[in-house]
């Protein structure tokens, strides 16, 4: 696994010892990085990357000049994995670990930034998404109006999920990711 653009390019990250953790490979992270580019602009976002594995979403935002990010996992082991890959970038940015479940994360700290771009990532087949929505819509860790970046098994309905517009969908292999915005 690698960083696949931005400052931190070709920079390798640990990979999961372990089946536990699914990771984006590297050609689906360079697909949604590109479909992100040509909608928004990552320079100085506010990230959250719920279900954070290794961190490589997070990690690759912040390469690619996101201002702060949130790790969120609610497994020790792949917090630990997230922190030591973004301890091997020696990355100068803002930035929060929270040993936390996306699907019921409490009140946000008021020193974390609420996220206008998350990553949503959770094991897949487990039906996670929209509770995790909604979790971190309802503790204040999403900002109005935020964006929502979705990764799924292949032939999740992501119109389905409530609380947000889908403005695109793509399938990559047994993967479907989706871009959408949060409704307020």
């Amino acid at each position: 696994m690698r960083i696949t653009g931005g400052e931190y390019r070709g920079r390798v990250l640990q990979s999961p010892k372990d089946r536990n953790i699914r990771p984006t490979s590297d050609k689906v992270r360079q697909a949604i990085f590109n479909i992100l580019n040509s909608r928004l602009d990552l320079e100085g976002g506010s990230i959250l990357d719920a279900f954070c594995g290794t961190g490589a979403l997070g990690l690759e935002a912040l390469s690619r000049g996101a201002l702060c990010c949130t790790f969120m996992d609610k497994n020790a082991g792949s917090l630990r994995l997230a922190q030591e890959n973004f301890a091997a970038l020696k990355i100068d940015a803002q930035h929060s670990f929270v040993l936390k479940d996306a699907t019921k994360p409490g009140q946000k700290p008021e020193n974390i930034a609420a996220a206008n771009l998350a990553f949503l990532d959770p094991p897949y087949k487990q039906g996670m998404i929209a509770s995790a929505i909604e979790g971190l819509s309802a503790g204040g860790w999403l900002a109005p109006h935020a964006y929502l970046f979705m990764e799924s098994e292949k032939g999740l309905d992501f119109a389905s999920i409530p609380d947000c517009d889908v403005l695109m969908t793509r399938d990559y292999g047994d993967t479907s990711v989706a871009l959408a915005q949060r409704k307020d």
